[in-house]
């Protein structure tokens, strides 16, 4: 994984980029297609050293990727400038499972799934038969703590 270049002072630790992962709930997903760059919000689990994300399999995001897996995420917080904080991740999207998700069993979706389920669903995992999973594996990660200012 490339190294943060810039903003070092105020970049956060690996473990403060697992805890904010873990602890915010929305993302918004950057694609490319045909018609340039779509972005749209979704909930996702950091699980793994991984960003997994579910996605309507008919959704122009998904074709997208099927097109150019090149992928930037953004998970940000804060309200005033001195609160600002965030991570930005670039990599590769890849599905894992089948597409559209209906139950298959899939070992490697076994962790995500549940984790999503707990954080979105009340611990039930839903398979709609319209969405499927993408996993980030971050070649990049940008991140940001205003908090650190004059620190």
């Amino acid at each position: 994984m490339k190294e943060q270049r810039r903003a070092r002072a105020i970049a956060m630790t690996p473990a403060e980029v697992d805890a904010f992962l873990a602890e915010e709930r929305t993302c918004r997903v950057a694609t490319v297609g045909r018609g340039g760059p779509h972005a749209t919000p979704l909930w996702f689990v950091w699980h793994d050293g991984a960003l997994w994300l579910t996605s309507l399999s008919r959704s122009q995001r998904f074709t997208d990727l099927q097109n150019d897996p090149r992928i930037a995420i953004v998970v940000d917080a804060g309200e005033d400038y001195d609160e600002l904080r965030g991570v930005e991740l670039r990599g590769r999207a890849e599905v894992v499972g089948e597409v559209p998700r209906t139950g298959e069993p899939v070992p490697e979706l076994d962790g995500p799934e549940q984790a999503f389920a707990d954080r979105y669903t009340g611990g039930t995992i839903a398979r709609d038969g319209r969405h499927a999973w993408l996993r980030v594996v971050p070649e990049k990660i940008t991140s940001w703590d205003f908090r650190k200012i004059g620190s």
